[in-house]
């Protein structure tokens, strides 16, 4: 207490003593221990995150992830879950034992009936695998043999905002850490002049003016701000102001910031806040990523053949394909969580022909950045993970002719594929009913998927855990089981 007291009165300065006995900051003051933590993001280190717990906890399968998140919710049984049964019952109405009840969103609830819209699409299996694959996957079906299929997917949500919230964060409310920020808070950086989690997000031609997406979904919610995701821009400049004013050089920003971390240093001494050890390293990020973003997204020197294979779009900013390049060209470089939001997979109308359009995007682009890891030897240590939010339904939302149709939410089960580093090559795991409605075998939680991902990182999901607001919070809070059938 005395020194409390002593620190209050050696400050003269009114607004000083204010902050201190500000109720938020005087009560984080306990947390001061944090402060080290804080600035884990800065140097390649092992990170002690949770109570006692050291990361990872063992050796892990992967060094990276890179997570291609199609949003919107991508067709399962016009993708990778043919039900060829269904062209028998085109038009009829969902069998009530089928359908058993369940929960339907308010766009297709007050529908007179549910027609069974076949998928128009031919499947034919692919590799040695054996994977069923639509045809509108020509070049990921090259790619078969490398892929891991769970048919068996589910979630609690039924609506895209809630889904996507907790698929990224574990809960469906928003405010808690995305995964990409637990992975850089437990397991830090091996690359000190990038961020240890980038966001790149593109527009869909399936559906341009899709579902928004929102910041938070790649936030750091109560860890420290520094492990939230770093978007790069999909137009101009991927980061904003890389460039020095004019007047100003490199020798005087640096001046200039050595002088700010002083000043938040004394403030963190008056108020011991770690958000300002936060606020420091973010300066000294952004100060290297001025070299370094600029080298990064300079692909004049790829070959040739390497920019053909990811597609047309490849030199376009801001496309899919274009992104996936720039992933391979991140996991060079050890960033350790990228991920990709693909928008555009929400076709409650329309469906035949937004699905080609979505299917342009991201199927040559996601088969040339698996063949590129492959090729570098960066595919053994990368974990690929590819999928949405939830799945859609067997019967056509609206109107059902015998080339059109729409699909609404559905999720009691969707697909999902995994690539690379600790998965079983050309392995599928789980099955659905004829109606592609309810799960038959193998039933896998969003809680699973997110535990699994981060086991393959080298961390027990049950271990890296965060105390706030007097609780010990986890991504998978208190559910979660390692899906072993799928991991080499």
């Amino acid at each position: 207490m005395n020194d409390f007291n002593n620190l209050l009165l050696s400050k003269t300065d009114l607004s000083a003593t204010q902050d201190f006995l500000n109720r938020r900051v005087f009560l984080r003051n306990g947390a001061a221990a944090l402060s080290a933590t804080a600035l884990a993001g800065l140097l390649p280190q092992q990170t002690m995150a949770g109570p006692g717990d050291t990361f990872p906890n063992f050796p892990a399968k992967a060094k990276r992830v890179i997570y291609l998140f199609q949003s919107g919710a991508p067709s399962q049984m016009d993708l990778f879950d043919p039900k060829p049964g269904m062209k028998e019952h085109h038009g009829k109405d969902l069998p009530d034992s089928i359908r058993k009840g369940q929960r339907l969103t308010t766009m297709t609830s007050g529908q007179k009936n549910f027609p069974i819209a076949p998928s128009i699409f031919k499947f034919a299996r692919q590799g040695k695998s054996g994977h069923w694959m639509s045809e509108v996957l020509p070049h990921l079906s090259k790619e078969a043999d490398e892929l891991c299929f769970i048919k068996s997917m589910h979630t609690e949500a039924i609506n895209h905002d809630p889904a996507i919230t907790f698929c990224q964060t574990g809960p469906q409310l928003a405010g808690r850490p995305c995964l990409g920020a637990w992975l850089s808070y437990g397991l830090g950086t091996e690359n000190k002049d990038l961020p240890a989690y980038v966001v790149m997000t593109s527009w869909g031609t399936g559906r341009p003016n899709d579902q928004p997406l929102y910041d938070r979904l790649w936030g750091a919610g109560f860890l420290p701000t520094q492990h939230q995701g770093v978007k790069f821009r999909n137009s101009g400049d991927p980061v904003l102001y890389l460039s020095d004013p004019k007047g100003i050089n490199r020798k005087m920003r640096r001046n200039m910031l050595d002088e700010i971390a002083k000043l938040n240093r004394k403030d963190r001494q008056v108020v011991g806040d770690p958000e300002i050890d936060a606020r420091i390293s973010q300066y000294e990020m952004a100060f290297r990523m001025q070299s370094s973003v600029p080298d990064l997204t300079d692909v004049s020197k790829e070959p040739k053949h390497i920019l053909d294979s990811y597609g047309p779009d490849v030199l376009k900013p801001g496309t899919y394909a274009a992104n996936c390049l720039l992933a391979r060209r991140m996991a060079e470089r050890d960033v350790r969580c990228i991920q990709l939001f693909h928008m555009g997979w929400d076709h409650h109308g329309g469906l035949p022909n937004a699905v080609k359009g979505q299917c342009r995007d991201v199927d040559q682009p996601t088969a040339a950045l698996i063949a590129d890891l492959r090729q570098r030897g960066l595919l053994e240590d990368t974990l690929i993970v590819w999928g949405g939010e939830f799945g859609r339904t067997i019967y056509s939302q609206g109107k059902l002719t015998a080339t059109n149709y729409g699909r609404d939410h559905h999720p009691r089960c969707f697909s999902v594929f995994l690539a690379g580093a600790g998965i079983k090559k050309g392995y599928s795991l789980g099955a659905t009913d004829d109606y592609c409605y309810n799960i038959t075998e193998d039933p896998v939680h969003v809680h699973d998927l997110n535990a699994t991902i981060m086991h393959l990182l080298g961390v027990d999901h049950k271990k890296l855990t965060y105390r706030f607001q007097g609780r010990d919070y986890r991504l998978t809070d208190i559910h979660g089981h390692l899906i072993k059938k799928i991991m080499a």
